[in-house]
């Protein structure tokens, strides 16, 4: 934990929160000042300073809760599965349904924010942790499930490139289905991709 972190109370969060992820989804980044994030929640100025020195920190602060919030439910609904396949079904489910449940979360951080600024924060450090790998997938290597030429950099990039690309078509296309409904769409490439290579003499699948 941060040394002199300043903690923000839940009453502020729940009435903060909502509204600058509403505007930060509707608008444009550079569109949204404080006094517009003021005037929707009821919260001045003064108090909103009080807590983060400027709307970048605010907006990143709420970034780094939610994908936080998601690396928690992954561990959580992972447990006890024991498939590889089903492992990372379960982990694109669990991402792209957080999703669909908070918009707000999903259009900020993938059409939104400019990426050069994100790259400065510890939201977008955390966003490269969500997915909890280290522990599944040296015990998934040990059986052989997947191909152990590809180490955890190119799996979470793999995890990374198929979630953001349907994100942004799911946002392009206006929001007209559910994020979660797309993992058929491209789930079997993603196992494609990790599948152990075949043995010589094996039949292909």
């Amino acid at each position: 934990m941060e040394k002199n972190k300043i903690v923000v109370p839940r009453k502020i969060k729940d009435r903060l929160y909502p509204v600058v992820l509403d505007l930060f989804s509707r608008e444009d980044f550079h569109q949204v000042n404080l006094r517009d994030i003021a005037a929707g929640s009821g919260i001045s100025t003064g108090t909103i300073y009080k807590y983060f020195p400027s709307k970048e920190a605010l907006l990143f602060s709420i970034l780094d809760e939610n994908i936080a919030a998601i690396g928690a439910l992954i561990r959580e609904h992972i447990a006890g599965i024991e498939s590889t396949r089903e492992l990372f079904r379960k982990i694109f489910w669990v991402t792209m349904d957080f999703y669909d449940r908070n918009p707000g979360v999903a259009i900020t951080a993938f059409i939104t924010v400019p990426m050069r600024s994100w790259m400065r924060e510890r939201s977008y450090r955390r966003d490269r942790e969500t997915i909890p790998l280290r522990a599944v997938l040296a015990r998934a290597r040990e059986r052989g499930d997947f191909d152990t030429s590809l180490d955890d950099r190119h799996i979470a990039d793999l995890y990374y490139m198929f979630c953001h690309r349907h994100i942004h078509s799911w946002y392009y296309f206006g929001m007209k289905w559910r994020l979660a409904d797309t993992i058929g769409d491209f789930f079997e490439l993603f196992w494609k991709i990790m599948a152990p290579p075949l043995s010589a003499g094996s039949p292909a699948s």
